[in-house]
């Protein structure tokens, strides 16, 4: 049997959580702001006090603690090289994600990897509870009471810059983690952040109806009784980890985008559309399209703004369509619980959501569903029988969602993709291709779909943010991060150069080119006023 002290246990500890952050990547100086070194140790003595007080075994509750702390930095590793960020607070609810949806997180992280640290643990926790002599649990009071003390000495009035590498470069990560997680209970003036789409809803669940006008100030006309058809119909897909990707390689055919570049040569408006998000993160370029509201005024909310800002109920244009008349539906083909979802839509305006239980399983396309089958709903729902109200429509697409190096292409299909061959490293570019192709035809049936419609219909396509391709990228330099959107109307197609647009500004030109002048007159290029 081991019998070993608490005291030695928190001193070599704690410099043991010194030695681990410093395989973090980015690296944080051991040069700090004193209060950053007492959130450090604070959160070490407090986390080591309450393990102790519930095993009473010293070693056992620390090396537990250690392993925690490990666990956390080689996480953020694996984010910051696929994602080019840090671990920061609201990555905690993503564990339990990882267990729900492994498939989503597991192999960025690696599955031998979580297995074999899964394996050892579990030996652990059979070696520390047989083989420790337990202690007084009353011993735990002293890290208890010297950690928050240290907490309460190191907390003070901070404001993050949110920009997750350069706070943990300064301060360190647990210090980054501690502020992040108060400011993320920190009060939010919902009205002061500046919305185009109007006031907040009453609730959550009320009726939403701003003031009917367009972003760009001009006003829409509530449609007589009986005429909702004047109004036209909007369809908007953000599609997953949508680029022009014959910008990263010229060796990608040029029809691999036939349809894109079609409807691109018709647009209302299109270019490069500069995104929340890189890699990952949908929700972030979802709510900045939806609600019209920029990441710099969301706070620590801009990391994940569904898990609490977005749930309470925001002004988005989903809800002003509605106070229109318009009937609001979104599809998302995957776990509608999945960022929640099914909870957060409806608080953004939406009168109905489709999940992936909409669908079945013979229209995956690899390991999601295709897009083509997000094709075949939107039709469906365009051209439902004896419909009358005008239709919004927000599909996020799932097909192209990683990780892509699980999946292996045919030799013989590569030449429909490319015309040259791929260079050593550039394999997780096939299986990309392949679903991109996809989006492409999905683009075509689409077209196909508004142009048989009676009324005017618009679309507007864009990419939520650039995939997770860290080994191509190595080869032939990353992306900065920008996609590409387009708005095209299947009855004004004059065709527009391309002008660069931030994704909260895009779904008010959308709404400004909904209510321009009649066939063959340019709506603006985007809407006035947004910020």
């Amino acid at each position: 049997m081991i019998d070993v002290s608490l005291l030695p246990v928190a001193l070599i500890g704690l410099g043991l959580t010194v030695a681990v952050e410093r395989l973090l990547i980015p690296r944080p100086p051991l040069r700090r702001p004193a209060d950053c070194w007492m959130l450090h140790a604070g959160l070490w003595c407090v986390g080591l006090g309450l393990l102790y007080a519930l095993t009473a075994r010293p070693l056992f509750s620390g090396v537990n603690l250690l392993l925690l702390w490990l666990l956390i930095v080689l996480v953020s590793n694996s984010k910051y090289h696929s994602l080019r960020e840090p671990f920061v607070c609201a990555d905690f609810e993503y564990f339990s994600d990882a267990v729900r949806f492994p498939r989503l997180y597991l192999p960025f992280f690696g599955f031998g990897k979580a297995a074999l640290l899964a394996v050892g643990f579990l030996l652990y926790l059979w070696a520390g509870l047989s083989f420790e002599v337990p202690g007084a649990r009353l011993e735990a009071l002293l890290p208890l009471a010297v950690g928050l003390g240290l907490l309460r000495l190191g907390h003070r009035p901070v404001q993050p810059s949110f920009d997750a590498e350069r706070d943990v470069r300064g301060w360190g990560l647990a210090a980054s983690l501690w502020r992040y997680f108060w400011a993320a209970r920190a009060p939010v003036d919902r009205a002061g952040l500046g919305s185009p789409f109007g006031g907040i809803p009453a609730t959550a669940s009320s009726r939403a109806k701003p003031a009917p006008t367009s972003a760009d100030g001009q006003a829409w006309s509530q449609p007589p009784s009986g005429q909702a058809g004047a109004l036209p119909d909007l369809v908007s897909v953000q599609s997953e980890s949508f680029f022009d990707v014959r910008d990263l390689w010229p060796g990608v055919r040029r029809q691999v985008l036939d349809q894109y570049d079609l409807l691109a040569s018709q647009a209302l408006a299109r270019g490069k559309l500069q995104v929340a998000a890189w890699g990952a993160n949908t929700v972030r370029t979802e709510f900045a399209y939806l609600t019209g509201i920029p990441a710099d005024r969301l706070g620590v909310h801009r990391f994940n703004p569904y898990r609490v800002l977005a749930r309470q109920g925001l002004p988005s244009i989903a809800s002003r369509l509605k106070a229109l008349g318009y009937r609001t539906v979104c599809i998302h083909p995957y776990d509608g619980s999945f960022y929640g979802r099914n909870k957060v839509l409806p608080a953004l305006g939406f009168d109905e959501f489709i999940d992936v239980r909409a669908f079945n399983p013979s229209q995956k396309a690899g390991p999601f569903i295709g897009d083509c089958a997000v094709a075949d709903k939107i039709r469906e729902l365009l051209q439902a029988p004896g419909r009358t109200q005008p239709l919004f429509i927000h599909a996020v697409t799932m097909e192209n969602h990683g990780p892509l190096h699980l999946e292996s292409v045919a030799g013989h299909e590569l030449p429909s993709w490319f015309d040259r061959p791929l260079q050593p490293g550039m394999q997780d570019l096939a299986p990309y291709l392949r679903h991109i192709g996809n989006a492409n035809r999905m683009l075509g049936m689409l077209r196909e779909t508004l142009t048989a419609q009676p009324n005017e219909a618009l679309l507007c396509f864009f990419g939520d943010h650039v995939p997770i391709l860290p080994d191509v990228y190595k080869v032939l330099g990353a992306p900065a991060g920008d996609t590409d959107y387009l708005i095209w109307s299947n009855r004004r197609q004059p065709g527009s150069q391309a002008t660069a647009l931030a994704v909260q500004q895009l779904s008010s030109t959308l709404l400004a080119h909904a209510q321009a002048p009649a066939v063959g007159q340019h709506a603006p290029a985007a809407a006035a006023g947004v910020a």
